[in-house]
Formats: C-alpha cells, sequence, structure tokens
C-alpha cells in the first residue's frame, strides 16, 4: 500500500512547493488568468505536449492569482498518488496556500480516507467551503494520476463550492473531462496551439533572455525556424545565449539549424524508445501524417494508435486538419532531424518507403504528392501522369512554390504531351518573378494546340497576371478588354479569377468602389480549396483599395482577419500571408504604430521579393525604410530603399527605381542635403524621361507623380519654398486623378508648410489635411513626412494649447510590471488571504530586518502586539526563526523583490 502523506515528510513538502519562476520567464498578456476567456470559469485544464511551456503559464498564474488576493494552493502529482495520497496532497497544499494550519485536520489523521475516498473528497470540499477564501487550486503533470485517483478528481471538479477554482496541467487524459465539465459551461481549456509563442511573444522573450537587442527581423527568423514551439525557442536561446552576437548567431540558424538540430535529437528523440524512433523515422518521409497512411508506411496496423500517443506525449506533431481521420504535421526541426536518419537507411528501404507512400497518397486522391514519391522511387511515367492530374489543382489552390520546383524536374517532351501540366507551370510562373518564363509557356501552348476560347481565355488570364507582376498595368487591362465583363466560362474558380482581374484594373485606374462591387457579384463557388483560395484574393484587393483610397481604418478591419486566417491555414511565410502582411504594416505604420509594422514584415521580405505584386513590394520595402529612419538606422533604410531600386533594374520595373530614389531624396531632404538631392533627382529625371510613354497612360500618370512629389522635396532640401509648393500642387494633382487619398493628405499638409514659410497663409490647407488624417485613421506627425513639418506641427500644436504631436519611434517595451506594484525598492508582500493586513505589514519590515522595536515604531503599535503577529507568522509559515519566515513566505510566492 502506498505510503499516506504527512504534514512533516520532505516529499510533501517537495510536492506542495511551487517551481522557481525563471528569471526570464515571460509573462504572457494574452493568456492572463483574468482574461476575458477565464473568467466564470470553475475549471481550467491546460493540456499539451511536452515542452509548451504548461507548467510555467501555471507560475505565470500563480503569481498573478495572489496579486489579487486569491489563497493559491500548489499541488504537483506523481504516479504514486492514490486516492488517500492524493487528499493528502490536497489538504497540505490548501493548508499551505491558504495559512490556516488547522485545515483538514481530521482528514489526515482519521481513516476516512482510505475507506471511501469519494467521502473523503466530499469532507474536503465542505472544508474548504467554510474557509470562505477564494481559493485556487493548481495541479501540476496530472496525467500522472492513477485511474482511481482520476476518478476522485472527476469527481472533486464536478462538486467544487463557489469559492474554489481548479487549474489543472497534463500532457493528455483529460478529453472526457473537458467534454463532461464544457456541456455545463464550467471548464475552458489551453491546447498548444494557444500556447505556441505568437511573434510578439518571442519578440519579447528574446530581449528577456539577452542582454544584446535583437531586432524583429531576427527575432521573426528565430521564431519561424522554432514554429512558436516554446521549448525550440528555448533550445536556439540556449544555444546563442553566450554569443557575442546573436543577430549573426540568428542569421546562422536561418540557413543551417544543425545546432537546434542536435539539441533537438538529444534532448528529445532520443528519450524515445527504439520502436518509436524508427516509426518516426519512417513516417518522416511524407510531409502530412494519417494514421492510415503511417499504417501503410511501417505494415503496422497499431501505427495509428503509435501515432496518436505521440503526438499525445511529444511536441513532434501539430494537428492538421480534420477530415476522413485525423491529419498531423510533424514540426520543422524533427522532420529535418529525423529525415536526416531516414538518408542513412538502404537505398532499396528508402525507395520502398516512397513506394508505399505514393500508392497510398494515389488512391487517397493526393496526386501531386503521390507524384513526387513517384519521382523519388524512379517510376517518372507515373509522376508525370499524376502532375499532370494535380499540378493545375494545386497551383488553384496557392501551392505555387511547389509547382514551380517541378519546372526542373518536366523536361520538355512531357511539357508538349500535357498542354495542361504547361498551363499549371505559366500560373506559377506569372504569379512569381519570372514572368518572361510565363509568357513563353503560354505562347508554346498556343502554338502546339488549337486552344478553344475557355481555354484562349485562361492563357489571357495567365498573361494579365504576368503583366501586372511585371509592372505593366497597361498591358494587363488592354488583355481583358476582348472578353468584357463576361467570360465565356462556367468555371465559378476562372470566374472568380475574372472579378479579381477587373477589380484590379478598377484599382489601377482608380475606381476603387467598382473595384470592390467586382469581388461582391463575383460568383461564390463550392467550398474547395481552389475556390476559397481565390476568394482570398478578392479581401486582399479590398483591403488593397481602401489603402490606397485613404481609408486606413477600413483597410485594417479587412486585412487584419484575413492576414490572421492566411498565417493559420497557409503560414506566416507563403507568399500571399506576406502580401496581406505588407498591406496591413502600411495601414499600422499610417498610424503611428512602428513597433507593429516591423514585427508584420520581419522574415516576410524576401518572400514578397520574389513572389509579391509590384505595388506590395513598394510597400514593403518602402515601409521599413520609413521605420528604420524613424528608429534612427538611416544607413539602414538607405540600404533597404538601394535593395529596392536593384529590384526594378533587375526585373526592368522603373517605377521600383523611381519610388526608390524618391524616397531617398525624401530622407536627404529632412536633413537638407540638397547636393544629394540633386544628384539623385536627375537620375530619377532621366528614368522617367526614358519610360514614359503616351500609349501607357497608367505607368505614366504613376511615374509622373513619383516625379513631382521628389522635386518638391528637392525644393525642400534647398529651402525654396515657393517651387516646393508648386511642385506639391503638380503632384496633387496627379493624387487627385488618380484619388489616392492617403497620399493626396499628406501633400497637403506639406503644402501648407511650404505655404507658411513663404508668409502665406496655411491654415485652411493644413486643417482640412488634419480633418482628413482623422476621418482616415492617419496619424499626420508619426508619418514623418519631413522633420521641418513635424517641428511646425509641434509649434502649432504649443501655440493652440492643444495637446503636443508625438512622433513615434520603436523602442523595446519595458516588462510589464504587476499591477499592485509599488514605485518603492526591496521586497514587497503580496496581498494573499493566506495572512492578515497586518501579519501581511509584520512580513515585509521583518523581510527589511527590522527589529521588533522597530517595527512596533513603524505601524505605530505596541512589541506585544508585534510578538503576536510574529507568533502568527511562525505557525502559519510552519517556520522556527525570522529568516526562515522570510525563506518560506519567498518560497510560497508571498514576498518579491521590487527592483
Amino acid at each position: 500500500m502506498t505510503k499516506q502523506l504527512s504534514a512533516t515528510s520532505p516529499e510533501a513538502t517537495l510536492k506542495i512547493i511551487p517551481p522557481r519562476a525563471p528569471r526570464d520567464m515571460l509573462a504572457r498578456t494574452r493568456l492572463r488568468s483574468d482574461s476575458e476567456q477565464f473568467r466564470n470559469r470553475a475549471v481550467t485544464v491546460v493540456q499539451a505536449p511536452p515542452g509548451f511551456g504548461k507548467t510555467s503559464l501555471l507560475i505565470q498564474w500563480r503569481q498573478e492569482y495572489l496579486r489579487h488576493g486569491s489563497a493559491v494552493a500548489w499541488l504537483s502529482l506523481d504516479g504514486h498518488d492514490d486516492p488517500s495520497r492524493l487528499l493528502g496532497g490536497l489538504t497540505l497544499a490548501v493548508r499551505t496556500g491558504s495559512g490556516k494550519v488547522t485545515f483538514g485536520k481530521r482528514l489526515l489523521e482519521g481513516g476516512a480516507i482510505a475507506d471511501s475516498p469519494l467521502e473523503a473528497i466530499t469532507v474536503w470540499l465542505a472544508e474548504v467551503a467554510r474557509t470562505a477564501l477564494d481559493t485556487v487550486l493548481m495541479l501540476d503533470e496530472a496525467e500522472k494520476l492513477p485511474q482511481a485517483s482520476q476518478d476522485a478528481l472527476v469527481y472533486l471538479l464536478e462538486n467544487l463550492p463557489p469559492n474554489l477554482r481548479v487549474v489543472i496541467a497534463a500532457r493528455a487524459g483529460f478529453d472526457k473531462v473537458i467534454r463532461r465539465l464544457s456541456a455545463a459551461a464550467r471548464c475552458v481549456t489551453v491546447d498548444a496551439v494557444a500556447l505556441r509563442f505568437r511573434l510578439d511573444e518571442t519578440i519579447a522573450l528574446i530581449g528577456n533572455r539577452l542582454d544584446a537587442v535583437v531586432d524583429a527581423e531576427a527575432s521573426a527568423r528565430l521564431h519561424d525556424i522554432a514554429e512558436g514551439w516554446p521549448l525550440g525557442l528555448q533550445l536556439a536561446l540556449a544555444t546563442i545565449a553566450d554569443s557575442e552576437d546573436p543577430v549573426a548567431s540568428i542569421d546562422a540558424f536561418a540557413s543551417s539549424t544543425a545546432g537546434i538540430r542536435e539539441q533537438f535529437v538529444t534532448a528529445l528523440l532520443e528519450r524515445l524508445s527504439t520502436e518509436d524512433t524508427e516509426f518516426l523515422v519512417r513516417v518522416s518521409i511524407v510531409e502530412l501524417q494519417h494514421e492510415d497512411l503511417c499504417a501503410a508506411l511501417t505494415g503496422d496496423q497499431d501505427a495509428g494508435k503509435r501515432l496518436l500517443r505521440l503526438s499525445r506525449e511529444t511536441p513532434l506533431f501539430v494537428v492538421g486538419a480534420q477530415g476522413r481521420g485525423q491529419w498531423f504535421r510533424m514540426h520543422a526541426m524533427a522532420r529535418e532531424a529525423l529525415r536526416a536518419r531516414l538518408g542513412a537507411l538502404p537505398q532499396s528501404a528508402q525507395e520502398d518507403l516512397h513506394r508505399r507512400a505514393m500508392q497510398w497518397l494515389a488512391d487517397n486522391g493526393m496526386a501531386e504528392a503521390a507524384a513526387r514519391h513517384a519521382l523519388a522511387c524512379g517510376q517518372e511515367d507515373t509522376a508525370y501522369v499524376l502532375a499532370q492530374r494535380s499540378l493545375h489543382e494545386a497551383v488553384t489552390q496557392g501551392h505555387v512554390v511547389a509547382v514551380l520546383e517541378w519546372l526542373e524536374w518536366l523536361p520538355e517532351p512531357v511539357l508538349e504531351r500535357h498542354p495542361r501540366l504547361r498551363l499549371a507551370m505559366a500560373w506559377a510562373l506569372a504569379l512569381s518573378d519570372r514572368q518572361q518564363q510565363a509568357e513563353e509557356q503560354a505562347q508554346a501552348i498556343l502554338r502546339s494546340t488549337e486552344p478553344d476560347d475557355a481555354m484562349r481565355f485562361e492563357i489571357d488570364l495567365i498573361l494579365s497576371a504576368a503583366a501586372y507582376f511585371a509592372d505593366e498595368p497597361d498591358r494587363a487591362a488592354h488583355l481583358l478588354e476582348r472578353w468584357g465583363n463576361t467570360p465565356p466560362v462556367s468555371d465559378p474558380w476562372l470566374q472568380q479569377v475574372q472579378a479579381n482581374r477587373l477589380s484590379v484594373r478598377a484599382i489601377m485606374t482608380g475606381e476603387y468602389a467598382a473595384a470592390r462591387q467586382y469581388g461582391r457579384h463575383a460568383p461564390r463557388g463550392d467550398a474547395s480549396a481552389a475556390n476559397r483560395y481565390v476568394v482570398r484574393w478578392r479581401t486582399c484587393f479590398t483591403g488593397f483599395s481602401y489603402l490606397l483610397e485613404g481609408q486606413v481604418l477600413l483597410a485594417e478591419r479587412t486585412l487584419r482577419p484575413a492576414l490572421v486566417q492566411a498565417d493559420d491555414d497557409l503560414g506566416r511565410r507563403h507568399p500571399f500571408s506576406c502580401m496581406l502582411a505588407a498591406l496591413l504594416a502600411a495601414t499600422r505604420y499610417n498610424q503611428g504604430d512602428f513597433d507593429e509594422t516591423a514585427a508584420l514584415l520581419a522574415n516576410r521580405l524576401d518572400v514578397i521579393e520574389r513572389s509579391g505584386t509590384p505595388d506590395v513590394v513598394i510597400f514593403a520595402y518602402r515601409t521599413v525604410a520609413r521605420v528604420a529612419a524613424a528608429c534612427g538606422a538611416e544607413h539602414r533604410a538607405f540600404d533597404l530603399l538601394e535593395t529596392l531600386n536593384a529590384i526594378g533594374a533587375a526585373r526592368h520595373m522603373p517605377r521600383l527605381c523611381v519610388v526608390s530614389l524618391a524616397e531617398q531624396i525624401r530622407l536627404h531632404s529632412g536633413r537638407f542635403r540638397s547636393a544629394s538631392c540633386h544628384t539623385l533627382a536627375n537620375r530619377l529625371d532621366d528614368l522617367v524621361a526614358g519610360h514614359v510613354t503616351e500609349d501607357a497612360p497608367l505607368t505614366r500618370g504613376a511615374l509622373l507623380m513619383h516625379q513631382q512629389i521628389a522635386r518638391a522635396f528637392v525644393a525642400f532640401a534647398a529651402q525654396d519654398w515657393r517651387g516646393a509648393d508648386e511642385a506639391l500642387a503638380l503632384a496633387q494633382r496627379w493624387t487627385d486623378s488618380m484619388k489616392l487619398g492617403a497620399v493626396g493628405a499628406e501633400l497637403m499638409a506639406l503644402r501648407a508648410f511650404a505655404r507658411d514659410r513663404c508668409g502665406e497663409d496655411g491654415a485652411a490647407l493644413l486643417r482640412e489635411a488634419k480633418d482628413l488624417a482623422a476621418t482616415y485613421g492617419m496619424n499626420l506627425a508619426a508619418l514623418d513626412l519631413h522633420p521641418a513639418l513635424v517641428d511646425w506641427l509641434r509649434e502649432r500644436a504649443a501655440d493652440s494649447e492643444a495637446p503636443p504631436v508625438r512622433v513615434h519611434s520603436i523602442k523595446p517595451a519595458p516588462p510589464a510590471a504587476p499591477q499592485d506594484a509599488e514605485t518603492t525598492d526591496g521586497p514587497r508582500v503580496m496581498p494573499s488571504t493566506a495572512l492578515t493586513p497586518k501579519e501581511r505589514t509584520v512580513l515585509e519590515l521583518v523581510s527589511r530586518h527590522l527589529t521588533n522595536k522597530e517595527i512596533a515604531l513603524a505601524m505605530g503599535v505596541g512589541q506585544e502586539t508585534v510578538k503576536w503577529h510574529l507568533k502568527n507568522l511562525f505557525v502559519k509559515l510552519d517556520a522556527t526563526s525570522r529568516k526562515q519566515i522570510v525563506r518560506r513566505a519567498q518560497l510560497m510566492g508571498l514576498i518579491q523583490e521590487i527592483a
């Protein structure tokens, strides 16, 4: 029989004392114990595999509950906790957490526990209720409990008194409990998805852990490598913590994760049994795991059970989509480590695994994945047949990168025999940075076959997309003219693509409301992945139209939920997710939130450069450059703008080069570097002169607008205020004709300043600019159009006794202070109900090494009263000396150091 816990046993002491909070532990704001999702819930179950920070979250919540005055009882569970030991542990935990030294005395000394555990639980619950204290019971590692103890715990959870709430942390095994309690709306869960770090949390964690300043870009690279897995981040940070240059170490991880992989294998994979490891190595050959697929790969009919068990007990898997059974995806670091071992298997064994995977995937309608495995096992003809069936579907679902990989594997004769393959390649190339190759593939289709109207229409859609991605808006619009607004096809996907193209054409001509109407009136289609993906683009163009129009708030309202959904479904570095992030970042910059702006674009610029539309590329690089300049990193801003110029030159996109030069002029103008501005302006004028033609009005308008804005900043640098006003007036004509509301508001503010410097009254223009900015949700000061303008706005605000204009900049966010924190340094007693207010005061003064006489003087009471409170502290904290009182209070979280 398991030995009963006693109040004086060392084992009991260790079980009821909570772990020490790590020095760099991150308090996660979105998971605060008092957030809406956890309020009025009697039971919270934190259930996730190891390495997801369950205990850390409990430690955070314990501190928060203590600050709110609750009595917090902690109990770490294990496999020896039969019902008798469980109840003994619960009793001692509440006794320690509440300071009630007589709590549960009858339960510990009597024999009722062994005779009837449920009756003893009832007595325990009644005694908790009689304390009338707001009590929180925290149970860690609950998955280790024997079944009889789990049954007793379920009984406890179903009969909680109003003053008791329970928080349970477990790896698995509480699904049935959650379902039973959730039916009565008494239970809330925190799973692995919720526990994964978001990018802002990763940035904060790195700031807490490393002394060096690590920017959002480097933090995002580490975040994406670890996929937000808390233990993976800790492993990575442990590796680079002692590095002299943490940013360089993170950059090294971005290209090679060998250091992390080695730690991952050592810390996790080698803890598994040989059978589990062999299973994982074999199933790592596929991108997604399914119980039936794993059975086919291993030949083991119990493979599905093993997969489910490993998904619960290890952090190796991410739960995927629900369908016929459940799909899982391996964590990237785990897959890399396992595939290194997979490569060590004999070639025949690897080919056999590829063959098994091909057969199962093909039989279950996953032709593109099956085709890859067919290639890997040498069955090229089968691979080409499967690719013919699947690649066009894959590109319609947004898997552009995966389709482009096939371009290297498909020989020209195969493409000649399979026009649908070539069509898929043309689509993928058009939506990347290889538009010339897209046109070559499209023309090859026209040469090799006699396409019907539907095929020719789709080819024109491809050519139009290629022209749009090549920043040739006039040609993109012309390719759609012959088809009008009614496509000659019944396919809902092509009809939606046509609607998206019409939206783009309307946006390019400044008809933003019409662009949104095209999207609203397009056919919905079915719920297939292809239709869902093309509808995502409708949302993107809607947000883009609002952004150009200047409706920043509406743009953010449209783009933010779309980005959250895209990040979850497609991945943070999917091209579409990155484009949404660039547009949303522009809205946040316009509103002055530079921190989120940097985070949104972190570790995404390379994807945007390869796969973004020209407008998105411009928005992304210009926004990041402006944020860098606002932070004082002007050298970084110029480097980014030169990169944008190089992209434009390499891809023959003059607008990118013009925007780059105009932005560089703006930065130099802010420092009144007139010579530098003139040099860049000459380059810009030559570029515009070489590309402005009458037969391309859309391109011409965009280039001339940027040219006039650049000339205005050249005049600013030379303090030629009259010339600046004239150039801004010309630029504003272009923005008005193109209905660029956000740019128009900025130009009004600049014109008001220029007129003021000319001795004229610019108040009306400034007032209109401010009104428009307020309507659109913009922050003119935060945009930092020109430092002299910002200073002028400050002066006017001061003269009118209005609140001063603030210029935002990125600064490391200080760690959040406890809500009840005081400003004085030194130890502070938390407001726990385990102690009376007088006892808390005495404890705090004892922790500051005051004598009884000094404590009496400080409190204005007699020394006998102080001795009485000290006696109570000795009893409640089970201490024998003043030093031990303080130490025990620290262990219980009753004392915290305030820095």
